[in-house]
């Protein structure tokens, strides 16, 4: 009895001394940095005891929270050589976090936190470990996988098709690429089955036309005796990666290995879409660049815009005079990708001259 009194101040002591138990040396805040990642709904549960530490829950919510951040942008291969770190090291590229949602229920505390990542401490953190990142950016791929039974001269598509059918079942919150099956159409399937002894040179543009999407990947997965060969066709921007990869799986009816190789499938397209997506934070391009001091709006967007490229190093300003706002910007990749970047957000520059200046 006494020890659920004493339980019972305890708990109503933490609530109201909440903002003032967390003994870690920055502050909770909701503000979003242009230059930081953000990471979301980490959701973290505990039994509420006598020796509960709340700081031990937002240091195991932090740690979710950077291993989710290293899923989104490092390939599944370089994420091996990231098994561990040390607390106070991660918590140095913390710049905020903020706790969205608190609760008891039946004597258990649930949190759910959110994180923001300083963008130049994780680049910097990985290529310390020789890991080049990716943007996260995240993408919609029409996406057509076929079954080829090598024995019986037959293909499966639609309904009939387990991974089909399978396929969006289950993503995962760190999935980047985001899947649209087509519609069972019998036009679709006939057609298919036209090209059927050519079916790894087909290019299929009369079922990808159908849909308001430009970027496909189709699976072609190839059954026989000894496992199955997929041959995946990727379609990016009007360019085609083919890749080839055999997985000791015979039984598509068994919903374990159907399981398997949707995850170990989709493992594949996810380190595809990275490897497209991959910033050298090795390179170090300086960029000396001029505006014009007409508009200070013209200043502020040009600044607006340096700040959300995630493969601006850093910038800063070296001089200014009555004309013009003289940059150095630093940048982790080639004058053409900046110049191509730069001119996505309207941006012309004329590159004849050592300093650069918009056109």
């Amino acid at each position: 009895m006494i020890f659920k009194i004493k339980k019972s101040i305890f708990k109503i002591l933490y609530i109201f001394f909440v903002l003032l138990s967390l003994n870690i040396f920055f502050f909770s805040t909701d503000k979003v940095y242009a230059k930081s990642f953000d990471i979301k709904n980490i959701d973290i549960s505990r039994p509420f005891e006598m020796n509960f530490d709340k700081n031990q829950v937002i240091n195991e919510g932090f740690e979710r929270a950077f291993f989710e951040l290293i899923s989104l942008i490092v390939s599944s291969n370089d994420r091996n050589k990231i098994d561990n770190i040390k607390l106070n090291e991660l918590k140095g590229m913390i710049e905020s976090f903020s706790i969205q949602e608190e609760k008891f229920i039946n004597e258990i505390y649930y949190v759910n936190l959110g994180v923001s990542f300083n963008k130049k401490k994780i680049y910097k953190y990985l290529e310390k470990r020789n890991i080049f990142p990716s943007v996260p950016n995240r993408k919609k791929f029409l996406f057509i996988p076929i079954i080829i039974d090598e024995n019986k001269k037959d293909l499966l598509i639609f309904d009939k098709n387990k991974v089909f059918k399978n396929w969006n079942l289950n993503s995962e919150k760190t999935h980047l690429i985001e899947y649209l099956l087509p519609t069972e159409d019998l036009e679709d399937l006939n057609q298919i089955k036209k090209n059927y002894e050519i079916i790894e040179q087909y290019d299929f543009k009369e079922v990808i036309s159908k849909y308001d999407l430009n970027d496909s990947i189709i699976s072609l997965i190839f059954k026989d005796i000894d496992g199955l060969r997929v041959l995946s066709r990727i379609t990016y921007n009007n360019n085609v990666v083919i890749k080839n990869k055999f997985f000791p799986l015979k039984d598509l009816n068994n919903k374990d290995q159907v399981n398997k190789l949707i995850k170990e499938l989709k493992l594949v397209y996810e380190d595809h879409w990275k490897k497209i997506n991959q910033i050298n934070t090795s390179i170090k391009l300086v960029l000396n660049i001029k505006i014009s001091n007409k508009s200070s709006e013209i200043l502020s967007d040009f600044e607006k815009n340096l700040n959300n490229l995630d493969l601006i190093n850093y910038f800063f300003i070296t001089k200014f005079d009555k004309d013009y706002t003289y940059y150095q910007v630093i940048f982790n990749g080639t004058p053409s990708t900046f110049l191509k970047t730069m001119e996505e957000r309207n941006y012309i520059f004329n590159t004849q001259n050592k300093i650069w200046s918009i056109r």
